[in-house]
């Protein structure tokens, strides 16, 4: 592998603002790049003590519709028949 063109890659405290909830884990977020987003700027104090980069996102498994249940299903037949009832079936073309 070629040295020195990959990301530093450390941990960093993700938290979910619509939730109240946060996650540490390891991500490129942790370090300073010359191309992409780079290092966040704020930090939080864990639980174990120490000073992690923060970065918070608006939507995360704990909150998102698919994972707590929430999503809704559509039914796209039940649709299409409450079309053809509203307005009739029509002259078939062929």
């Amino acid at each position: 592998m070629q040295q020195n063109i990959h990301p530093t890659y450390g941990p960093v405290v993700f938290r979910d603002t619509s939730a109240g909830t946060a996650f540490l884990t390891r991500s490129t977020l942790a370090g300073d790049a010359a191309s992409g987003p780079g290092r966040p700027a704020r930090t939080v104090e864990w639980e174990d003590g120490n000073t992690y980069p923060v970065v918070d996102v608006e939507i995360s498994s704990v909150s998102h519709p698919f994972w707590t249940g929430a999503s809704r299903v559509v039914d796209t037949a039940g649709r299409v028949e409450k079309f053809r009832r509203r307005y009739g079936q029509g002259p078939e073309r062929r």
